[in-house]
């Protein structure tokens, strides 16, 4: 085991963007965990298909509704609309899989990271996973993701006063919510871990607050992943596996290898 030496902020950012291929690269040395990532593969599959199927046949009713016509204008209103709705299915399916997604695979998300950080530590956690223990915490688990989405949609909201500030509104909006996406992103994805180690809202709100640039970059990570076509179906599995790593470190102090 290395140590791992405190970078500047661009190597904080790049050692939180390397987490996601370690992860594959972990998922590959280990491929017991496999029978762990199925189960959210297949969840993520429903998931992303009955999202798309649902938002391309919602706002397909609503183009083929608007008037339409011969002229150039009205076929070139067409496809703008096609590609609107279009990224507003992609938005659909984001929040789909970083939301529904997370919470219905949460029971077996949470089994994963478990099994990562055994295999990480060589020790059972301090809190080992069980389905009891997750029927036992659901209460305190729902309250503190309803707290995480009420500062989700509280600060979108405030957000879009961004909008009224002339010329450069649209910009600033556009790099606060990218920013806020990003931090929900890394949020989600260390609340498995959060939770298994039984982490109220306030510690775990300090925990990314101590951590802000590292898990900038490894929230820019989890983004990107979504963003790869097909590739995106492994993003929870991949960011769970990058998040206990990431965590399992940190707790550590050192780069573990293997």
């Amino acid at each position: 085991m290395a140590e791992v030496r405190r970078p500047g902020a661009w190597g904080e950012f790049y050692r939180g963007l390397s987490y996601i291929p370690r992860a594959g690269q972990f998922l590959r040395q280990h491929l017991g965990l496999l029978k762990y990532v199925a189960i959210p593969f297949l969840i993520n599959v429903l998931t992303f298909s009955l999202a798309v199927f649902l938002g391309m046949r919602f706002f397909a009713r609503i183009v083929d509704r608007l008037p339409q016509g011969d002229a150039w204008y009205f076929l070139l209103l067409y496809g703008l609309l096609w590609v609107l709705a279009i990224l507003m299915v992609a938005v659909l399916v984001f929040f789909t899989f970083t939301v529904i997604g997370n919470l219905i695979a949460a029971p077996f998300n949470g089994l994963l990271s478990e099994r990562v950080e055994i295999l990480l530590t060589g020790s059972l956690p301090d809190v080992p996973f069980t389905l009891k223990s997750v029927l036992r915490d659901t209460g305190r688990s729902i309250l503190v993701e309803a707290k995480k989405m009420l500062i989700f949609v509280l600060c979108m909201v405030l957000l879009l006063l961004f909008n009224l500030l002339p010329l450069v509104g649209t910009f600033l909006y556009a790099v606060s919510t990218l920013a806020l996406t990003l931090f929900f992103l890394a949020w989600e994805y260390l609340s498995f871990v959060h939770e298994r180690k039984q982490m109220d809202f306030s510690r775990q709100w300090r925990y990314l607050m101590d951590r802000k640039i590292l898990l900038l970059g490894f929230a820019t990570g989890v983004l990107a992943l979504l963003a790869i076509p097909f590739l995106q179906l492994l993003c929870i599995p991949f960011a769970v596996i990058a998040a206990t790593l990431l965590w399992c470190e940190e707790q550590a102090g050192r780069r573990i290898s293997g």
